[in-house]
């Protein structure tokens, strides 16, 4: 299994917290770690709630929706149905990012 944040850092760059994530192949490995990630996120929702009402997850699966397509066509499309995530509208991403 991909382990989200091994380091137990409390702040991670975007590819340490996404970069894993291009790499995972199975269901339950990308459940597991959207699931992880998304804990993570809340953390700081729960410090700072956002005026938008956006939840940890709705963030999670931009973020990684944004960062795939960064990747070749076949990461992205993986990604994308793994996490049930697509790559954003730009506006959305660069405001959630």
């Amino acid at each position: 299994m991909t382990q989200f944040n091994p380091d137990k850092k409390q702040t991670m760059t975007y590819g340490e917290t996404l970069g894993p994530a291009m790499e995972i192949t199975g269901q339950e490995d990308a459940d597991q770690y959207l699931e992880n990630y998304v804990a993570f996120m809340q953390k700081y929702l729960d410090r700072e709630p956002r005026s938008d009402g956006m939840t940890a997850e709705q963030i999670a699966k931009i973020n990684l929706g944004c960062y795939a397509g960064y990747y070749d066509h076949e990461t992205r499309l993986r990604v994308e149905k793994l996490f049930k995530c697509s790559h954003p509208d730009l506006r959305l991403a660069i405001k959630c990012l």
